[in-house]
């Protein structure tokens, strides 16, 4: 089966990062990592979900984070400068990312924000963030990414 390349991995190759895409069985009914994890057959721990948020401050920021946690949006704020902070409405995802729900990268964005990526990420050897489109991961070494996106490492939810 051929799998097109998503803007995502089109810019990991550009940048020369090694990754893998991973095609799952999409239902539309459970857009959660935690069934994406289940799909793939891996933790739900290396699964993670590219969440957008809006500061009272800096305007929007990206948290990346383990599929099965909900983001604290006090850590979410400290981390980002802000005194408080939102997830965006799902209406503006894809008009402010080019992504829809359940297939939003970090990776690839209309344009670049502040980006935060829970620092469980740097426990594994690889994770699985979108590959930008729903039914596809990408699976790269968490350290990549972190380049990749100019992200920040920190806590954004209590274990």
């Amino acid at each position: 089966m051929k799998i097109n390349k998503t803007n995502a991995a089109r810019l990991l190759d550009k940048a020369k990062i090694a990754y893998e895409l991973i095609p799952y069985e999409v239902d539309e009914n459970d857009l959660s990592a935690v069934h994406v994890a289940a799909s793939l057959g891996e933790d739900i721990n290396c699964v993670f979900k590219t969440l957008i948020l809006h500061g009272d401050k800096s305007g929007y920021f990206v948290c990346v984070i383990p599929g099965e946690h909900e983001v604290d949006l006090k850590l979410a704020a400290k981390a980002s400068g802000n005194k408080k902070c939102d997830l965006i409405p799902v209406k503006e995802l894809l008009p402010l990312t080019g992504y829809i729900r359940g297939g939003c990268s970090p990776i690839g964005m209309k344009k670049p924000f502040p980006t935060y990526i829970h620092e469980t990420c740097l426990r594994f050897p690889y994770i699985y963030i979108s590959a930008g489109q729903r039914g596809l991961q990408l699976k790269l070494d968490p350290k990549d990414l972190v380049r990749e996106v100019h992200a920040e490492v920190c806590i954004l939810f209590n274990e």
